[in-house]
């Protein structure tokens, strides 16, 4: 195969063309038919041979970046995939077009949306309908989304009352909405929200009792150790309780902490806040999900036997004008829900007392206290379902309910876990000593199975 020896271009004649026998002209066509290379204009003379006058009708601006070709900008101007040396841009759009990557959202993080602008008071009955956005929204937390003013203990009462009726029908605070049902809104009294960073005596008060509970802190969670006597939520006859008392950290957008679940008044322990509706919403799904672990202490009359076990019932809910009271129910009786949870004994006092240490796997009204007693071992203290007859408590031991929720596992909602433990309140701290228990042992309920 023969080597071709590379020729000198000639040169250009003085219409940009070459002369025959050099290099082929382009598809272009004569070089008049599209822009000319160099300092030459469209009609293929050079621009400094033109006359003076000719030469001043060239606009003095200069076309916008946007209008000029990548080749005709200048390097600093050119996005970075089309400077030399750069690789081209992937998936079809050009770097232009995106935004810097300081300006793109992770992809680990979900964003909360935006905050949508607080709904004025209603005066009168109204009807809105659920939108996209709020589908899949528990009742108490859309009133709580709409109107972030609204307190919870009135929440409660309008839908006691009936009301507030979505689709013409009374409702209960836990459903779910459905994109495109209406809700009916009877007028509202919102508490006025106060300025923020404005706190009275009282308020400074109970934010320091706050922070002197808390377990856990970070921009999205609160875990506090809640003291056993003080309640979750408000009802008739309470009048300070843990919702109340997180009004005082309400931020500078008027919006309040929401809590993720409940323990009774008289347990003691890990309680779950959330301090953002995306935290609220992905806390939330994991208690659904089953995802969250919640481990329980208590003291209970007598030894379990087998000393581990798994408790597996129905319970339903028999209401009285002065109490209500959760009974073991069969298979498809009304309102009866399935219950389960796993049990272990960690150490014994004699015969006369054990402590157990619990895990829920459902979280029904009461479920420990109810499932303990099914057993045959209330609950030392329990005022509800402790009813073994010719039982004497040991000297020393309060007669207060030996509940403690010990411990929570659960996914964080950005990523990685919170695990968080409570201290044994004093009452039952003294219970154990009393009893020489020793609290800082293995509990073997935390490789229960899961279910």
């Amino acid at each position: 195969m023969s080597r071709r020896t590379k020729k000198p271009l000639a040169k250009r004649g003085p219409g940009g063309d070459r002369p025959k026998g050099g290099r082929p002209a382009t598809k272009r066509g004569p070089a008049a038919s599209g822009p000319v290379r160099g300092n030459r204009g469209e009609d293929g003379r050079p621009i400094s041979a033109r006359p003076r006058g000719e030469r001043a009708e060239r606009p003095a601006t200069k076309r916008p970046a946007a209008e000029r070709s990548a080749a005709e900008r200048p390097v600093s101007d050119r996005p970075q995939s089309a400077r030399p040396g750069r690789p081209p841009a992937r998936f079809g759009a050009s770097s232009a077009t995106r935004p810097p990557r300081a300006q793109r959202p992770e992809a680990t993080v979900e964003p909360e949306k935006a905050a949508k602008p607080d709904a004025p008071l209603p005066t009168k009955v109204e009807t809105v309908t659920v939108t996209a956005d709020e589908n899949g929204m528990r009742v108490d937390r859309f009133l709580e989304a709409r109107f972030p003013g609204l307190s919870f203990s009135h929440i409660q009462r309008i839908v006691r009352k009936g009301e507030l009726r979505v689709n013409g029908k009374r409702a209960d605070s836990k459903d779910r909405l459905e994109e495109g049902q209406s809700v009916r809104i009877p007028p509202l009294k919102l508490d006025t929200p106060k300025p923020h960073g404005h706190l009275s005596e009282v308020e400074q008060k109970t934010l320091q009792t706050l922070k002197a509970m808390t377990l856990f802190e970070d921009a999205d969670v609160l875990v506090l150790n809640k003291p056993a006597g003080l309640a979750v939520q408000g009802g008739s006859g309470t009048t300070r309780h843990i919702d109340q008392m997180l009004e005082v950290l309400r931020d500078s957008k008027g919006q309040k902490p929401r809590l993720v679940h409940r323990i009774d008044k008289e347990t003691a322990g890990c309680l779950l806040v959330a301090k953002t509706r995306f935290a609220a919403t992905a806390l939330t799904g994991s208690f659904r999900h089953r995802s969250a672990r919640k481990i329980y202490w208590a003291l209970v009359a007598g030894v379990p036997k087998p000393k581990q076990g798994r408790i597996s019932t129905y319970l339903a809910k028999d209401e009285s004008e002065e109490d209500s009271i959760m009974r073991v129910a069969k298979h498809g009786d009304d309102g009866a829900s399935h219950a389960v949870t796993y049990y272990a004994v960690v150490e014994t006092s004699g015969q006369k007392l054990a402590w157990v240490s619990l895990k829920p796997v459902t979280g029904r009204t009461h479920q420990l206290r109810a499932h303990m007693a099914h057993i045959g071992h209330a609950i030392v203290g329990d005022p509800k379902y402790f009813n073994i007859e010719n039982w004497q408590l040991p000297g020393g031991l309060q007669n207060r309910l030996h509940l403690l929720a010990r411990r929570i596992v659960i996914p964080h909602p950005r990523g990685g876990v919170i695990d968080v433990s409570a201290p044994l309140p004093p009452h039952m701290l003294q219970s154990w000593n009393l009893l020489g228990l020793e609290h800082d042992r293995f509990d073997p309920i935390e490789h229960a199975p899961e279910e």
